[in-house]
């Protein structure tokens, strides 16, 4: 019987749409159970939604809806968006289901009776987006009586209500921390905790009559249970308890609760005390992640800075966008998203890294090997070295996602990434191809093998990328038929087996410069000025005459020093670097040669007059320097796309070369 790991996120609060801060958590815990999967353990993930409470009761009056109606729709999008994120989850609760409502209520009586719950007035502030009670001193220490997380002004409640004995309960949770310092992580997030109960626990108002959208108390029907208890008992009823202990048995206690720091009081002091009274086994780990923020600022929903990740989705890719969610911040701290920075990982890392050493292995196995996989030939230290690195990397990822140090596991599979673009380097292929030297065959086939153990390891993080390595490979099942073991083998391709280069995986992204808002117009106007210029300028070419532009032309003073150009004009001259691929000769002509180069992001066609100095085949691996934005040409009926640059005296002519390794596509300046 395989091993059980039952992992959580909250259930989300279906007052509104979600945005990429709920992904966040929701995709780390996918990452986790696809982990746990690929390690054998019979897994269950749970999320689900939040749907009672004075906030979405108003929302749906407001819109001319019942809460149940509201929230439907809420779900539905909800559930739309995990589809589109591939999140693979066990279980979907609502805190609407029959089942659900059934176990808060046998809860609220069995409390009732063990006397954990008395009744008695109270007044206090509310937060009715948090929906949370705050004491007179929190209150009056927040700016303007303000809630600091939803901007709102607080709420005074003063009604009869149920209280729960919390601080009962308080030195006994206390010693369970201390004594199980895994139980709330990371760290610092302990030490908050432990902080906060050491100055004393208040007893919880665990109902409400002000309002009627919630789970009725069994034995007051006039009253509702507050939307924490209600919410918080979805980690057991929906497994079963109390009405199926075996299944509840199987799966509880949970394995980790993966939460977002702000509702860690919740988690940490109430759900604990809360199953300590139901006389129940804690789970194991409460670990309560940072925020991804938006330019410094917490995403809410009620103060209306969020990002779509759906839009997202649409423009960058699924794979993307869940590698840099899981990727940019280290699991426990905060994290800033701004589309520069998703856009500079996804460059730096995918389409520089991993899908420059996809493109470079393959193209070099079609080149120098017919596209077949070549058997390996005899091995020097710097090739036992590449291996040992490579066959470490499944340990070393496994030693990382059972600490929940998600973004370090991949930063792990990016290093091995990044040593074997380093060995393409230090081995140069191209020049064991230009001696025939068989130890080629050991380059590509351990390439080869670098990137088939790259994609297995992958498989918990992204959803496409995987499986398109797997297949450009040419392995003869799919990647789900191989273990999670099969990671730390060395030789399964077999020599042999057709690889397929397709398209680069990650296509290099350049977003344009935006302008300020005012600008817009005066930016449009000067380029179209330009672009008419430009025109006059290509008619008058062959008769000599001068056009200029009135707005930009030179002042005398400055005509003077004739055959000078400004920084600006520099500019529109975008130089690259480009890595050669293939060279051969131009058919009928003596000193053309026809360049296949790799820009990183896209493969283009060049020629070049510079057959009567260069071999083709010593071209092949350099990294030159283009004109990138040159208009395309057909010369001796080839198109070239780009200029190489090339310095030339009387008697020799010499290419631009960089004297260190950088990535193709890296601008010149």
């Amino acid at each position: 019987m395989s091993e059980t790991y039952y992992i959580t996120t909250p259930i989300y609060y279906a007052s509104g749409d979600l945005h990429i801060g709920h992904s966040y958590t929701t995709l780390a815990a996918d990452a986790i159970a696809r982990y746990k999967r690929l390690r054998g353990y019979e897994v269950f993930f749970l999320t689900g939604t939040d749907e009672h409470g004075l906030k979405i009761q108003r929302k749906a009056e407001s819109v001319g809806l019942s809460p149940k109606e509201f929230v439907d729709g809420i779900v539905a999008k909800i559930k739309d968006l995990w589809r589109v994120l591939d999140i693979t989850y066990d279980g979907f609760i609502r805190t609407t289901d029959d089942e659900h409502k059934r176990t808060v209520q046998w809860i609220f009586n069995k409390l009732y009776e063990n006397q954990d719950i008395y009744k008695k007035n109270y007044e206090s502030w509310y937060c009715v987006g948090c929906e949370s009670f705050y004491t007179e001193t929190q209150a009056r220490s927040f700016p303007g009586m303000v809630c600091p997380d939803h901007g709102k002004p607080l709420e005074r409640v003063q009604e009869e209500s149920y209280f729960f004995r919390l601080s009962k309960y308080a030195d006994r949770l206390l010693k369970h921390i201390e004594e199980n310092p895994d139980f709330i992580q990371p760290v610092s997030r302990r030490n908050e905790v432990v902080q906060f109960i050491k100055m004393g626990l208040e007893d919880l108002c665990i109902s409400r009559t002000s309002f009627s959208w919630g789970i009725p108390v069994p034995f007051d029907p006039g009253s509702v249970v507050y939307v924490w208890i209600d919410a918080l008992t979805n980690y057991i009823s929906a497994i079963g308890y109390p009405f199926d202990m075996e299944r509840f048995g199987k799966w509880w206690p949970a394995d980790v609760h993966l939460i977002g720091k702000e509702i860690l009081r919740f988690h940490a002091v109430i759900w604990p005390i809360l199953l300590m009274a139901l006389d129940l086994p804690l789970p194991k780990q409460v670990f309560a992640h940072g925020w991804l923020n938006l330019g410094g600022k917490k995403m809410s929903k009620t103060m209306g800075n969020v990002v779509d990740p759906v839009e997202l989705v649409r423009r960058y890719s699924l794979d993307a966008i869940r590698y840099f969610v899981l990727r940019e911040v280290p699991f426990g701290a905060d994290g800033d998203y701004t589309e520069e920075a998703l856009v500079a990982r996804i460059n730096s890392d995918l389409a520089n890294d991993l899908g420059n050493l996809v493109y470079r292995t393959l193209t070099m196995v079609r080149k120098f090997s017919k596209t077949r996989v070549p058997a390996p030939g005899r091995e020097e230290p710097v090739d036992r070295e590449f291996k040992e690195r490579c066959l470490g990397l499944k340990k070393a990822v496994e030693e990382e996602m059972d600490h929940l140090r998600i973004s370090s596991a991949l930063e792990r599979i990016m290093d091995v990434v990044g040593r074997a673009n380093k060995y393409i380097d230090e081995v140069s292929p191209w020049d064991l191809a230009k001696t025939g030297d068989p130890r080629l065959g050991t380059t590509l086939y351990y390439l080869c093998e670098c990137l088939r153990i790259a994609a297995s390891v992958l498989r918990p993080f992204m959803v496409n990328t995987p499986s398109a390595i797997w297949n450009s490979l040419g392995m003869p099942e799919p990647i789900e038929n191989y273990s999670w073991d099969s990671a730390g083998e060395w030789g399964l391709l077999e020599p042999g087996q057709i690889t397929k280069r397709g398209k680069p995986l990650f296509p290099r992204i350049e977003i344009e410069d935006r302008e300020p808002a005012g600008e817009k117009e005066q930016a449009a106007e000067e380029k179209a000025s330009k672009e008419v210029l430009q025109v006059a300028e290509d008619k008058t070419q062959e008769t000599g005459a001068k056009v200029t532009d009135s707005k930009t032309a030179p002042a005398a003073e400055d005509r003077e020093e004739t055959g000078l150009i400004t920084i600006d004009q520099f500019r529109q001259v975008q130089l690259r670097i480009a890595e050669v691929l293939a060279a051969e000769k131009v058919k009928g002509a003596d000193k053309l040669l026809k360049l296949t180069v790799n820009l990183g992001d896209e493969e283009r066609q060049i020629v070049a007059g510079i057959a009567q100095h260069y071999d083709p085949q010593d071209l092949v691996g350099k990294q030159i320097v283009i004109a990138y934005n040159l208009k395309p040409a057909v010369i001796r009926g080839v198109e070239s796309k780009g200029m190489l640059l090339a310095a030339k005296d009387d008697e020799t002519l010499s290419i631009l070369t960089v004297d260190r390794k950088v990535k193709n596509g890296s601008p010149v300046s």
